[in-house]
């Protein structure tokens, strides 16, 4: 969909034009390998750097993905509801940017509509895009609002991410059974407390919560 009024940051993840060849992919993990201290080369490795390579093209493909084009189908035929629509409990796997290693999580993520909705799949798929890239938490909670808010229009958004850092709990601290909570609330969300109210309250509800 093309909306020029969108800011860069919500637009499709540049592809580096020298992006490395499997090659190249399978040549670096081999390397990881040797400086780990084991042989690339014995029998239960020789299979690794093609899987990890395979593997990461997985892990990362939200970088050859547009979330502003998951968006762009739309519908108005909503007979005049405008109340509140949340997705909560949208499990999601994302890597940790400065060490590489896996954000486990919920998402729990709600609009107000103004005109028109969007299938409530493609809201989990905005956050599979951005999950599916190296991340920081903070970063990827802002992301996930600002495209909704951006595509759609509504009258407020907000999305609420709970998730353990593998780069807290398996290293560094080793602190197990943590978890990150954070938010961003756009519109009404963040102008009307009571809509705010009414968000935190279902939320508190959700089984398994407190």
């Amino acid at each position: 969909m093309d909306r020029p009024d969108l800011p860069d940051s919500l637009r499709p993840c540049p592809v580096a034009r020298q992006r490395p060849g499997q090659a190249e992919a399978e040549a670096a993990v081999r390397t990881l390998i040797r400086w780990a201290g084991d042989d690339p080369d014995r029998e239960g490795l020789l299979g690794t750097p093609e899987r990890v390579a395979r593997a990461y093209r997985e892990h990362f493909r939200g970088y050859d993905e547009d979330p502003v084009e998951v968006l762009s189908r739309t519908f108005e035929e909503t007979d005049g509801y405008d109340e509140m629509v949340l997705l909560r409990d949208i499990g999601f796997e994302s890597h940790c940017e400065h060490h590489m290693l896996p954000i486990i999580g919920k998402a729990d993520i709600a609009y107000f509509p103004r005109h028109r909705v969007v299938g409530i799949s493609k809201l989990a798929r905005v956050l599979e895009i951005y999950a599916r890239r190296l991340q920081i938490q903070e970063a990827m909670t802002s992301q996930i609002a600002n495209t909704i808010q951006s595509v759609l229009e509504p009258r407020g958004v907000a999305v609420v991410v709970t998730a353990q850092h593998q780069c807290m709990t398996t290293r560094g601290v080793h602190k197990p059974g943590v978890s990150m909570v954070t938010s961003k609330m756009l519109g009404c969300f963040r102008d009307d407390p009571a809509t705010r109210q009414e968000l935190m309250g279902i939320l508190g509800q959700a089984p398994g919560r407190p």
